[in-house]
């Protein structure tokens, strides 16, 4: 759901959906929390796109798979969503929750 104020329709994916679209190769994770937080944990297989520097069209190819975006609990995706629709890309997917509900739903993070 978009935020009061946001013109952008944001759809949201649950931590078990997107653990079998990362399993199945149909989706591409973007982590765009800062680069300490992504160092001190974060979901296997995502990219670290910091919103503090986001730039939608900079994102790598998707290859055919759903870009996924993802915070710590969904504020951060949501702007970067929003600057996605402002950019007319075609992201409009993020993690509900993000990685607290990533974890609250029993599911694995890595540490650098």
């Amino acid at each position: 759901m978009s935020a009061p104020g946001n013109t952008a329709a944001h759809r949201e994916i649950d931590a078990h959906t997107l653990n079998t679209m990362l399993a199945d190769g149909s989706a591409l994770l973007i982590d765009v929390r800062e680069p300490e937080e992504f160092a001190a944990e974060h979901i296997k297989g995502a990219l670290n796109a910091p919103l503090s520097g986001f730039v939608p069209h900079d994102l790598p190819e998707a290859a055919g798979r759903t870009i996924v975006l993802q915070c710590a609990g969904g504020k951060r995706s949501g702007m970067a969503l929003d600057q996605c629709a402002a950019a007319r890309c075609a992201i409009d997917t993020h993690l509900a929750g993000g990685i607290g509900a990533w974890k609250a739903a029993g599911l694995p993070v890595e540490r650098d």
